[in-house]
């Protein structure tokens, strides 16, 4: 896991409107502040990725997520957090909390409470769940090492050091009301 200064530096990259490459739980993410249009804008720029699309948010503390967990039904809060934190990312209403640079097309947005401890660690940094999405160029391999992020974005990229689970998936997108996988 990255130093305590290498988390702070990160947090401030983020927090001044950079994109930074980041391990979660099984590839590397690129990751920025999901209520910066401009840098959710550069982020889909760098990866070839329409806005449209939509991309997941990451925290490292489900209280975070409450304004969207809290008017769940009963089973479906349960559902969520029975799987955080983790590898799994659930389709929720997203009732005006991000905004459409986030959700995309969608009604619904992306939320994982992550177990990578580096990219957790930036999220308690900041406060804040961050925009957490494969560090590739859409439709490519997801990054494993950080040479291959280098290979897709060159050395001009931040990086947060840590490492991934070599042997993991990329995380399971499931939708909340139906438990639907979708990915």
């Amino acid at each position: 896991m990255a130093s305590l200064w290498r988390i702070k530096e990160a947090a401030a990259s983020i927090e001044a409107g950079g994109v930074l490459a980041c391990p979660a739980e099984a590839v590397w993410g690129l990751s920025c502040d999901p209520w910066n249009l401009s840098a959710v804008a550069f982020l889909c720029e760098m990866k070839q990725r329409a806005l449209s699309k939509g991309v997941i948010v990451a925290s490292g503390d489900v209280a975070h997520f409450a304004p969207l967990l809290d008017p769940l039904d009963d089973d479906e809060r349960s559902r969520a957090l029975s799987s955080w934190p983790g590898p799994v990312t659930w389709l929720v209403p997203n009732r005006g909390y991000f905004p459409f640079w986030v959700t995309g097309e969608s009604n619904e947005v992306a939320i994982r409470v992550t177990s990578a401890p580096t990219l957790s660690s930036l999220c308690r940094e900041l406060d804040s769940p961050v925009v957490t999405t494969s560090a590739n160029w859409a439709g490519a391999q997801p990054a494993k090492h950080l040479f291959q992020v280098r290979r897709y974005f060159g050395s001009e990229i931040a990086v947060v050091p840590g490492d991934v689970d070599l042997a993991g998936k990329p995380s399971t997108i499931k939708r909340i009301k139906t438990g639907e996988v979708l990915r």
